[in-house]
C-alpha cells in the first residue's frame, strides 16, 4: 500500500507529488493525458502577486502570491525571469491615484528583495512607450515570466527523482474507501488495475467534481465555476523587453507580453464555461475583444488574420457565489473528505500557478495526521531540476556554456539552457557541434534532446514536445511535427523487438 494517490497531473498534482515525496512518502500520480495538458499550459505564463485582485479585496492572496514570486524565481532562475509591466493611464476606468495607491500596497504588502519597484513615467519621454499611440503618463511595476508546463515538469521530474512514480496516459476509474484506506482502479492504454493507498488527492481541475463523483460515498460541499480563458499570439507589436497591462472601460485587463522572440502573447480572457472540461478553443467573440483592446492602445492595427496561433484553458475556480466571471477568487480551497476513521480524500478546488508550492505545502499540512510518519515541509528555497546554478544567476551560467561549446549557435545554446538549466549537458553530453547531437528535425530540435525528453520526461507525442517542453511550436516548419511522431514510433517499435 502507497501513502498517497494523487489525481492530476497539474501544477498542484505535481507539486503536492514533489512536496510529499520528498517528505518520505510513498507517491503515485495519474494523469489521464499528458503533464500539464490542460490549465496549467494555457496560462497567461506569469509569477505574479495579482495587482488586479486587490480590487477585489484578495489582500492574503495577494500576500502569499508576492512572497512566492521571488522565491519561485530563486528556484527556477532558468524557466523563471523578471518582467517589467507597463500600465498606461490612457483609456484607464481607474484614476491615477487609485492606481498608484495599488502599486504601492503592491511593492510593499509582501515584500520585495531583488525586483525593483514601481517607477512613475512619461511614455512618449521613454522606450516604455515603445509602440503605444498615445503618451500620457504610466506606471511601471515588476512580477516575473514562467514557463509554465515546463514547471509542471519539473515538479514531476523532482517528485520521481525523490521516489515518487509518475503514470501519464492513465485515469482513475474509480475508488472506494477500505478499512485501511483507499482501493482505486486506475486504466491505461493497457487495461485497468487496483492500486491501495492511505490518502487520496484530488487535484483534477476542471474535472474535482467528476472525480469526487467517482469515488464511492464521497462528497463535498464546495462548488467549482469553470471559466474559460483565451490567448492570441501576433507578430510583435512593440520593441523592448517589457509587458503591458492594458486597461479596458470594462474593469479587465488585457496582457500583452514579449513571446517567444518574434511575437507578442495577447490575453486573457474571462468567459463563464458550461461544457465538458476538455480542451477548448477560442472563440471569435473573445478574439475581437482582444484584438479591439490591442488596437486601442498600440499604433499597429491587428486583424483576425494576424493571429499565428491561439489556445485557450479552462480554468476550475472555486465557487464563491460572485456575479462576475472576472471577479470569481482566484484563491484556493482545500476541502477535506476524512477523519473519524474514514481514508481521506483531499480535493483541491481554485489556486494558481504563483501560489501552487505553498498550497501543495497547506495540503501535505491537512493529510499529516493521517500519515504519521510524513516529513517536515522543505521545499522553501529548494531548486528544482536544472535550477541549481551558483547565485541563481542565469546569464553568468549561459557564458559558461557558451564559453565551452563555441562551435554550437549561441540561440540554440540559450534556448536549451532556458529550457533544462544545469540539465542541459544530459543532452548536450560530450557534443562538440550540434551534428553530433543527431539529426535536427526542424528549428534546432535535435534527436538527442527528443530522446531525453521521452527517457525523462514523459513526452510521448509531437505536441508534448513541440508545445509544452520545447515550446518550438511556432518555429518549425509544417513537416517537423509528423517527423516527430515517425520518429518516436519507430523507436517505440524498437523498443517492442528488443523486449521480445
Amino acid at each position: 500500500m502507497i501513502d498517497l494517490l494523487v489525481v492530476g497531473g497539474g501544477i498542484n498534482g505535481a507539486g503536492i507529488a514533489r512536496d510529499a515525496a520528498g517528505r518520505g512518502l510513498s507517491v503515485l500520480l495519474v494523469e489521464q493525458d499528458d503533464l500539464a495538458g490542460h490549465t496549467s499550459s494555457a496560462s497567461t505564463k506569469l509569477i505574479h502577486g495579482g495587482l488586479r485582485y486587490l480590487e477585489y479585496g484578495e489582500f492574503r492572496l495577494v500576500r502569499e502570491a508576492l512572497i512566492e514570486r521571488e522565491r519561485l524565481w530563486k528556484m527556477a532562475p532558468h524557466i523563471i525571469w523578471p518582467l517589467r509591466f507597463v500600465l498606461p493611464q490612457t483609456h484607464s476606468p481607474r484614476p491615477a491615484w487609485l492606481v498608484r495607491a495599488g502599486l504601492f500596497l503592491y511593492d510593499h504588502l509582501g515584500g520585495r528583495d531583488e525586483l525593483p519597484g514601481t517607477k512613475t513615467v512619461r511614455l512618449d519621454r521613454t522606450p516604455y512607450g515603445a509602440g503605444l499611440s498615445a503618451g500620457g503618463r504610466g506606471f511601471v511595476y515588476s512580477d516575473c515570466w514562467v514557463e509554465d508546463s515546463r514547471l509542471v515538469v519539473l515538479n514531476a521530474l523532482d517528485a520521481a527523482e525523490r521516489g515518487a512514480t509518475i503514470l501519464t496516459r492513465t485515469r482513475l476509474v474509480a475508488a472506494a474507501r477500505e478499512a485501511q484506506g483507499w482501493a482505486a482502479t486506475i486504466a491505461d492504454a493497457a487495461g485497468e488495475r487496483q492500486v491501495r493507498a492511505r490518502a487520496l488527492v484530488n487535484a483534477a481541475g476542471p474535472w474535482v467534481a467528476e472525480v469526487i463523483g467517482q469515488v464511492a460515498g464521497a462528497k463535498s460541499e464546495r462548488g467549482v465555476r469553470l471559466i474559460k480563458g483565451s490567448h492570441v499570439v501576433v507578430p510583435r507589436l512593440y520593441e523592448g523587453d517589457h509587458a503591458f497591462m492594458l486597461q479596458n472601460a470594462d474593469r479587465r485587463i488585457v496582457f500583452a507580453i514579449p513571446y517567444e522572440g518574434r511575437f507578442t502573447l495577447l490575453g486573457t480572457t474571462d468567459q463563464p464555461w458550461d461544457g465538458a472540461p476538455a480542451k477548448a478553443a477560442i472563440d471569435a467573440d473573445e478574439t475581437a475583444y482582444i484584438l479591439e483592446t490591442a488596437n486601442r492602445y498600440f499604433t499597429r492595427r491587428l486583424r483576425p488574420e494576424d493571429v499565428v496561433w491561439s489556445y485557450a484553458g479552462i480554468r476550475p475556480l472555486y465557487d464563491d457565489r460572485k456575479g462576475s466571471a472576472s471577479a470569481v477568487t482566484r484563491d484556493y480551497v482545500l476541502d477535506l473528505d476524512g477523519g473519524h476513521g474514514k481514508a481521506p480524500m483531499l480535493s483541491i478546488f481554485g489556486g494558481k500557478i504563483t501560489t501552487y508550492r505553498k498550497l501543495a505545502e497547506h495540503a501535505l499540512g491537512e493529510l499529516a495526521r493521517f500519515l504519521p510518519n510524513v516529513g517536515p515541509a522543505w521545499t522553501a528555497g529548494a531548486p528544482l531540476p536544472g535550477g541549481a546554478m551558483p547565485g541563481g544567476d542565469f546569464a553568468r551560467f549561459l557564458a559558461g556554456i557558451e564559453a565551452e561549446r563555441p562551435n554550437f549557435p549561441p540561440a540554440l545554446l540559450r534556448r536549451l539552457a532556458r529550457a533544462y538549466g544545469t540539465r542541459v549537458t544530459e543532452i548536450l553530453g560530450p557534443a562538440a557541434s550540434p551534428d553530433a547531437l543527431g539529426a535536427d528535425l526542424g528549428g534546432g530540435l535535435h534527436e538527442a534532446e527528443i530522446d531525453y525528453l521521452v527517457r525523462a520526461e514523459w513526452a510521448r507525442t509531437a505536441e508534448d514536445i513541440l508545445f509544452r517542453r520545447s515550446k518550438l511550436g511556432l518555429h518549425v516548419p509544417a513537416e517537423t511535427a509528423s517527423r516527430i511522431d515517425a520518429l518516436l514510433a519507430a523507436r517505440t517499435d524498437l523498443s517492442r523487438s528488443a523486449a521480445a
